[in-house]
């Protein structure tokens, strides 16, 4: 089977559809009409002798055979992206579109203010971010890149880790008028005071509430009524007084500096929580890629 023009006009054809999910989109991205797309998409298959994709009313999918196809061949065509602008003398020219998968909390109050910044640098750069508290299926929906707090998780996919944010307990100076400041973790099961619970999404359940010191850890069981899977929502409640809540330090410093919240136990604050990106494999991310994991790393300093 040879490797022509045709088949690598297939293989952007494919690229498009799965990076706009429908026939329609990705004729309007590569101006061409939808039977145009459909028999691009029909070579295609007849040249590798099997289907690619499973097409509804509603959707469209990558079948298993297609969704190996795209795994293998992606970074190969990236990889020739590559080295064309390399080529043509722009091999760090960040352009092109980008879609991230995004974690809430880093998405809202890390990212989002500094978005105009990272675009502003990247003029030829179009960035789509798609807000979702799980991993999900990259190649699948079509995403270049994800952002995600919390523990490596086990996947084909590449994974680097970013870096790690203290976790520190907070409460703000009403609840502390009302309740009192507890001295020691421990208090916080036995002297009556209300926790605010989060779900970690990897798992379903409330996060347990650890404080580390000195490698000693500390868990206390808590028992809050309230449990939260939206960061906005769980700092909205905390600095209205409601409850203790345990938060990450990055994107957080500003509120203690505003004397929104107060930080407890700082002496039980060693517990560090990962920021990781994820990737599909290939030996050479596209600079758009790139560019974005370098901006997201240099916020951290600058976010805590």
């Amino acid at each position: 089977m040879a490797f022509d023009e045709r088949m690598l006009n297939g293989i952007g054809v494919l690229s498009a559809i799965v990076d706009t999910g429908s026939f329609v989109r990705a004729g309007d991205m590569l101006n061409m009409s939808q039977s145009g797309i459909s028999r691009a998409v029909a070579r295609l298959e007849s040249r590798l002798g099997i289907r690619l994709l499973d097409r509804t009313t509603r959707s469209v999918t990558l079948t298993d055979e297609g969704r190996l196809f795209y795994e293998q061949v992606m970074p190969l065509l990236a990889g020739l992206e590559d080295a064309a602008a390399s080529v043509s003398g722009a091999a760090h020219k960040v352009r092109g579109r980008l879609r991230v998968n995004i974690d809430p909390y880093f998405s809202r109050l890390i990212l989002g203010p500094r978005l105009g910044e990272f675009l502003d640098a990247h003029p030829d750069l179009h960035l789509e971010l798609i807000t979702r508290d799980s991993l999900g299926d990259l190649v699948g929906d079509g995403i270049d890149l994800a952002v995600r707090f919390g523990e490596l998780q086990p996947s084909a996919l590449i994974a680097r880790k970013l870096f790690d944010t203290r976790i520190l307990t907070v409460a703000a100076p009403s609840y502390l008028a009302r309740y009192g400041t507890p001295v020691h973790p421990s208090q916080l099961a036995t002297d009556g005071h209300v926790c605010i619970e989060f779900r970690d999404s990897a798992t379903g359940r409330a996060f347990d509430w650890e404080f580390h010191r000195d490698g000693e850890i500390l868990t206390v069981p808590t028992g809050g009524r309230l449990l939260l899977n939206d960061a906005g929502t769980l700092y909205s409640t905390c600095i209205a007084g409601y409850g203790i809540a345990q938060v990450m330090e990055i994107g957080s410093r500003h509120f203690m500096a505003d004397n929104a919240l107060t930080e407890l136990f700082p002496e039980w604050d060693e517990e560090t929580f990962p920021a990781y990106a994820y990737h599909p494999s290939r030996h050479h991310p596209p600079a758009k890629t790139r560019a974005f994991l370098a901006f997201v790393a240099s916020l951290r300093e600058e976010a805590v």
